[in-house]
């Protein structure tokens, strides 16, 4: 019998960076510097990595751990509007099994020579493959990463 189990769950994460709205949304949009936060360096760029940043625009990122399982996440770009917020809807499947639905929005907000980033996420999880609180310290990793990066700094 096949577990067939569905769990929603909201999470926002808040962040603040010590740069310009236009350097952290640049961080989101430009394939390279995407590439260095989120897929772990520039090198992935066409070796499981893809970005294409505009409304209707994919993005995909395979990988996992050597000898592990193979993870695949593919979004799509629902709305842009830039300095201010990105909505993107995905998916994540662990090998051939879809683990989780999402549709996440982040905002940018400009504080004097920094930048709120507030990221909100509703996700549907499925068969018990993936958590929220999983997805959660995930997305938190990410955006240290983010913040790793911003600030000159490898991750």
């Amino acid at each position: 019998m096949t577990l067939s189990t569905v769990s929603h769950e909201t999470f926002v994460i808040e962040r603040t960076y010590n740069v310009p709205v236009a350097q952290v949304f640049q961080a989101w949009a430009d394939p390279v510097l995407k590439a260095r936060w989120f897929a772990g360096s520039a090198e992935a760029l066409g070796a499981g990595y893809e970005l294409d940043f505009r409304i209707g625009g994919r993005e995909v990122n395979r990988g996992g751990p050597p000898g592990g399982s193979v993870y695949m996440y593919e979004s799509q770009f629902r709305d842009i509007v830039p300095g201010r917020r990105i909505v993107y809807t995905y998916e994540m499947h662990a090998e051939d099994a879809r683990i989780s639905m999402s549709v996440a929005t982040v905002q940018f907000r400009q504080q004097d020579a920094t930048t709120q980033l507030v990221l909100t996420e509703q996700g549907v999880f499925l068969d018990g493959h993936d958590t929220v609180a999983q997805r959660e310290e995930g997305t938190r990793s990410l955006l240290d990463s983010l913040g790793t990066n911003l600030s000159g700094g490898k991750s």
